[in-house]
């Protein structure tokens, strides 16, 4: 369980931060968020095409800035190589958080490989262990983490605001730089920035995480629906990580659903 601490900014001045931010650009929320957080702060970076470009800019603003990304040890080989090209470009020294490989191993054994198939329970269990609990452990070092979080990504992004209290990881400072951008803009920047991107991107996969977890979408299908797609309820995609919700609600709730 991730450590509380106490906010170290009040609602009243995250409701000032996000009025002031409304309309502004992404490298004015994350130059305001490295002044007032770094060494503390940290990118968490799936290497989807925000995180990116979110890279790219926290680089020009200061290159010591630093990216933490969740190793489930399931990720897409193409994910790999860019993780390496972003090293190369940036001269970055990303920090991987892998999962406890005894957690690990104790699931695999009780419910196969691909227990995410089975059931919405076993597959939140599998997230829960290969990035909940990776997220904890890197979160413990940092007061504030910034995400590449969309408002238009998703119907349970909605309402995100560019600074937020992030109750459920010990009150952390949550800062979405790009909460008001649409895809349209990200891309825009990544090409102008000549930003090196996951090549999935360029065969139907608009958003990408665990390779046996994602697929390629046609034209017509939302964004988001080659996340766990074989779920209808769009409410549910979400892995943990941005929803409050704790490891042992889940594993609770995949014990009783098994």
């Amino acid at each position: 369980m991730l450590e509380q601490m106490e906010p170290l900014l009040s609602n009243e001045e995250i409701e000032e931060k996000n009025r002031e931010f409304e309309g502004k650009s992404p490298e004015a929320v994350l130059e305001w968020a490295i002044e007032t957080f770094h060494p503390r702060l940290a990118l968490s970076s799936s290497f989807g095409a925000e995180d990116v470009a979110l890279i790219d800019m926290m680089w020009r603003i200061d290159p010591s800035a630093r990216v933490f990304t969740l190793e489930t040890l399931r990720l897409h080989t193409e994910t790999y190589t860019l993780m390496d090209q972003i090293r190369m470009r940036y001269g970055m020294d990303v920090e991987n958080y892998y999962p406890d490989m005894e957690q690990v191993a104790g699931m695999v054994k009780e419910h196969g490989f691909n227990l995410f198939y089975k059931s919405e329970e076993f597959r939140k269990l599998c997230c829960g262990i290969r990035k909940m609990e990776p997220l904890d452990r890197a979160l413990g070092t940092v007061d504030a983490w910034i995400s590449g979080l969309r408002r238009d990504q998703a119907v349970t992004r909605v309402d995100i605001g560019k600074v937020e209290l992030d109750s459920a990881h010990g009150n952390r400072i949550k800062i979405n730089p790009l909460a008001e951008w649409s895809s349209d803009k990200v891309w825009a920047y990544i090409h102008e920035n000549k930003v090196p991107y996951n090549e999935l991107h360029d065969n139907g996969f608009p958003s990408i995480g665990c390779a046996p977890c994602t697929r390629a979408v046609s034209p017509d299908e939302d964004p988001r629906a080659g996340r766990w797609w074989w779920e209808s309820d769009p409410n549910s995609k979400e892995c943990g990580l941005h929803v409050i919700e704790t490891l042992d609600s889940i594993k609770a709730a995949a014990e009783k659903g098994r």
